[in-house]
Formats: structure tokens, sequence, C-alpha cells
């Protein structure tokens, strides 16, 4: 099949271009990408007015898939990925069972290859997500892991996570870590502060990620593997990235929507559906959080995709699990907060959802050149549109955007030269 997108505004993540171009996919690859292109298509679609860059990567995604089903699987998960433009997902090996066979990341790959969107797995760093033995990762990775990841428990055990370490730089594969000292956080809804002490409850304090995060930043420098932090919500643990990488510690870090857009006064209104770990933060942590998006400090922009029944978010704030969806308003989310507001350029944005996550991974995705993947998504830039969580594709329903206002609609999403998603 051979697509022609005429009349976009191309966007070049790595050089950082906005260019009009058209572009011609034909067998699942880019093969054409000029200004004033004619040539022949079997499908040819005009994005005057629209932005046409890579398809996202979305490096966090909870599918719950296999054994939690009920909240997400396979094919809802993937269908949610491509209404918000995201044709390459990475799954993290929390299921039941988790994730940490070469059989279960085969069965993976297997049942998603019918799936609209790429479906990459995350292998789990210890067995049975128990923080005692190590998997052996380097079968993990043969079966077709792109990452290892303990994420929603973390590792406490700083000499298994060294060891962990020294063998994800032999295997060229890096840890995605959950950084929170869990004797400061297990079982705490809120952040720790004035929402917390409003309510008359313990609260999850900075110092419980912060302290990880310098942690596992030390084990990188020593070790001289990768480390990758996940959804970064504190001032300090910008701060704490920012000078490590400056010592030259090989770290990289991502963050999500809520911990740029939404404060913890989100719980006052919005109860469970404001519940996410770790906790939305302040102001101060907002700013900070952006300021390590300007600066580079932060190289990601992920969603930490997290569903639960509406049954299990319906339960009080103290006893609701914590967690939201979040690809269906991954992009609008952040063209709202960062580019309508002026804080962040456009290619630095969508460089932080496809190349950079892509690079981390180790997956030639991302980029918009002739040879490539006609991985795309196809969006309006100004488009206003109201968060309804009925409308979405994933089985999950709660999140702290709904009925906010979001500016940035995906208009079409294509994975491999194919359309898999089309406004309306």
């Amino acid at each position: 099949m051979k697509l022609l997108i005429k009349n976009g505004r191309v966007v070049h993540p790595v050089t950082h271009a906005v260019l009009l171009q058209d572009l011609l996919a034909e067998d699942g690859k880019i093969a054409i990408l000029e200004h004033g292109l004619s040539a022949e298509a079997d499908r040819v679609i005009d994005a005057a007015g629209l932005i046409v860059a890579p398809g996202l990567i979305d490096m966090h995604v909870h599918l719950r898939d296999p054994g939690q089903t009920e909240r997400e699987d396979l094919f809802s998960g993937s269908a949610a990925a491509v209404r918000g433009g995201v044709t390459t997902l990475a799954c993290m090996g929390d299921t039941t069972p988790p994730l940490d066979s070469p059989d279960r990341i085969a069965d993976i790959l297997t049942r998603s290859a019918p799936c609209p969107a790429r479906v990459l797995p995350v292998g789990t760093v210890t067995r049975g997500l128990l923080g005692e033995e190590l998997t052996d990762g380097e079968a993990l990775k043969k079966a077709g892991a792109v990452a290892l990841s303990d994420d929603s428990r973390g590792i406490v055990n700083a000499g298994l996570m060294r060891d962990a370490l020294i063998l994800a730089r032999r295997l060229e594969l890096p840890i995605l870590c959950h950084c929170e000292e869990f004797t400061m956080s297990a079982g705490r809804a809120v952040n720790e502060g004035a929402v917390s002490r409003q309510l008359w409850l313990e609260g999850r304090p900075s110092i419980a990620e912060e302290l990880m995060v310098m942690r596992d930043a030390m084990l990188a420098e020593e070790t001289g593997a990768p480390v990758h932090i996940c959804h970064v919500s504190t001032a300090g643990s910008v701060d704490i990235i920012r000078k490590m990488k400056k010592r030259g510690a090989p770290i990289t870090c991502e963050t999500c929507p809520q911990y740029f857009s939404l404060t913890e006064d989100e719980v006052l209104t919005q109860g469970s559906a404001a519940r996410v770990a770790p906790p939305l933060r302040t102001q101060r942590d907002i700013d900070a959080v952006i300021g390590g998006l300007l600066d580079g400090t932060i190289d990601v922009i992920a969603s930490d995709h997290s569903p639960h029944t509406p049954e299990e978010k319906a339960r009080s704030l103290t006893r609701a699990p914590s967690g939201m969806v979040g690809l269906e308003t991954l992009l609008a989310a952040s063209l709202t907060r960062l580019y309508h507001t002026g804080k962040v350029e456009l290619p630095a944005i969508i460089r932080k959802m496809t190349a950079n996550p892509a690079d981390i991974l180790h997956v030639n995705k991302g980029r918009m050149s002739v040879g490539t993947d006609a991985d795309l998504v196809i969006f309006d830039l100004d488009q206003e549109w109201v968060v309804d969580p009925a409308q979405f594709a994933s089985k999950g329903r709660s999140t702290p955007f709904a009925g906010k206002t979001m500016r940035g609609r995906v208009r079409y999403t294509i994975a491999g030269g194919q359309i898999v998603y089309q406004e309306g």
C-alpha cells in the first residue's frame, strides 16, 4: 500500500526542524520526504494546517495483561495508545504472573502482534517481583525484552540493585527504576504537605523519592550501567539528576503530564481519581519539572498509564489503588501545558516522546527520514476538546484530567504505513 500525506508541517525531532513537506509511505516505510511531491498513492491525506510527526513512543505503560485483564488488556491498551498518537509502547512486567521468564516475554510478543500499536515487553529485575533473586536478564533479552524493571515496587536491597546494574551493563539493557523509599511511602495516598495535613492523613514525603533517586544515580555512576528513573515528580529529584548528569553518571529520566500540570490540590476536589504514585506535588515541584524539561535534564515524557476498574477507583481516597489512565491524553496534555503556554518548543516536546525513548530502549523508531518505519501521528495543534473518559478506548476511566479542556487533537495515527486510527 502507498500512502501519500500532503501539505503537512513535518516535525523532525532530532534536528528540531519543522518543514512544510509531503511524505510517501510505501511497504511500511517512509519512501520519499520532500516539498511539492507528486506521486501515485492508494490513499491521500491532506494534512494542510496539521502537524506530522513520528509516532509517539510511550516507554512506561501498564497493560495489566496477563492476569488483570478486567483493568486492561493488550488490545484495549493498544487501541487507547493509537487514539493518543502512540504507535510503540513499553509494557511493564508487573502482571499476574510477572514477566520474569522468557516464555512470558515471548507470549506478550505473540499475542500483541495483531495489535494496532507495537508492544515492547519490559522484563522484571527480580523473580516474582519479590526483590530477592535476579531474573535471567540475558534470557529475557533474547526473548525480546527491551528493558528490565520492578516498577511499582522498586528494589529496596541496594546490593541486589548493584548486582542488577552490573549485569545490565554487560547486556546493554536499561533498568527502569521506580524510585521511592517504601518505608516512607507505602499505603500513603497523598503528598506530605498542606493537603495531607488538611485531610489528617500521613503523606508521602518528597524525600522518599529523592533518597532513591540519589542512590540509583550513584550506583549508575559507580557501575557505569545505564539507569532510567521513572516518573520524576519533585524539585529535589530534578536537582539531583541535573547534578549527577553533569558528573557524567549514565542516567536518563522521565516525567508524566500529571507532574507538570496538576498539584496536590486536585485531591481535595477529585479524591481517588487524583491518587497516583508518586503523588501529585506542589506548584514549586511543577515549576522545577518544567525547568528540567526545558534544559534537558528530563529526557522523556511518558504516561505511566495505570488503569484500574471503575469499582476500584470508586473507593475512598485511602482505600483506592494509585493510578490513572494516560495514553489518550499524553500528547494533548503535554501540548496544552508546555507548548501553548510558551514553556517548551514543539520539536523538543516531540523529541521527548519519540527519538529519546527510542534511544534509551535501543529501538529503531522515532525518526523522520527515508527508510525508517512509517509510524506517524498527524495532529491539529490548536483544536480544543474536553476530556471525556466515557469516550476512551481504554478499559480504565479514571483520570484527574476528566472534564478539563485540552488543546491539540490527534487526527490520524499510522503504524507501518497503515492508518490505525482516524478521528471520528
